[in-house]
């Protein structure tokens, strides 16, 4: 495990256990929860970073946007102050139940807010329905090569899995969908879903349409109810490639849902109604 100390490092919740520091003194009295127990790495923080970068992104536009109607400064920074204490939230919240240390949010937020600044500077444009494609089969590829190339040379990239499931205080709390792959898998298919999603004849259709206020307020409350009833639907569990398959073709489902489908259903349906009030 050395080798991977600064990527790959412990989480508190089995580093209590596993290292040895309370052999010879009283364990300390820890309650974990039901976020405690993920299966992969604790460094860097993905919650933290996945915040960091995409709040990002987020905070800079607002920035921008109320400076431009407002020409204050004072104004221009209440996104940046959100944006601070939101990520003292994340970070806080995973050390107290035990899934991170400081260091480990610490990295997380850093490299988030890096890839954020990144990113945010070169936005990528015209993106073809090949390169999401070839993106999504060569992460895919990529992960299972090293995978097994590193299984090859003796390194166990399981080891995660196999002390979460040791010292997680519930078996039930244990979730595939924190494993390592899961969130390649995650990442795989979104990249996949937004390919698709704005390849689709939905979404070539909607650019030419006006989208007022409320039928964008619909669409966003339509997308976050439907992922939210997508997440409540297990997946089955007795065979990790199937569990890994569907976790993939779900999180491809969604851009596609969000980008192009909800838009094309809500205008339509919106068209529809306005045309039998005026008849």
């Amino acid at each position: 495990m050395i080798p991977f100390g600064l990527l790959m490092g412990e989480r508190p919740f089995w580093w209590i256990h596993e290292s040895g520091v309370y052999s010879e003194q009283p364990m300390p009295k820890l309650k974990q929860f039901f976020s405690s127990c993920e299966t992969g790495p604790g460094s860097p923080s993905g919650h933290a970073m996945i915040t960091g970068a995409t709040w990002w992104v987020m905070m800079t536009s607002l920035s921008t946007f109320i400076y431009n109607r407002t020409r204050s400064s004072l104004a221009k920074n209440i996104p940046v102050v959100l944006y601070i204490i939101m990520l003292l939230g994340v970070g806080i919240s995973r050390i107290f139940i035990l899934a991170h240390f400081p260091h480990q949010v610490l990295a997380g937020i850093v490299t988030g807010a890096i890839l954020g600044f990144l990113l945010g500077r070169h936005v990528p444009e015209n993106i073809k329905l090949i390169h999401c494609v070839a993106t999504s089969i060569g992460l895919l590829l990529s992960a299972v090569c090293l995978y097994w190339g590193l299984h090859y040379l003796g390194v166990n990239l399981s080891w995660t899995i196999f002390l979460a499931t040791k010292w997680c205080a519930k078996p039930e709390w244990i979730r595939l969908d924190t494993a390592p792959f899961s969130s390649l898998s995650r990442d795989a298919g979104a990249i996949l879903g937004l390919g698709l999603g704005l390849s689709s004849p939905m979404y070539a259709s909607t650019q030419g349409w006006k989208m007022t206020w409320k039928l964008k307020t619909t669409c966003i409350v339509l997308s976050v109810l439907i992922i939210e009833i997508m997440n409540q639907v297990p997946l089955p569990k007795y065979s990790n490639i199937l569990f890994y398959v569907l976790f993939y073709l779900k999180n491809a489902f969604v851009p596609i849902l969000v980008i192009a489908i909800i838009p094309w259903l809500v205008h339509s349906i919106f068209v529809i109604q306005q045309s039998r009030k005026q008849q």
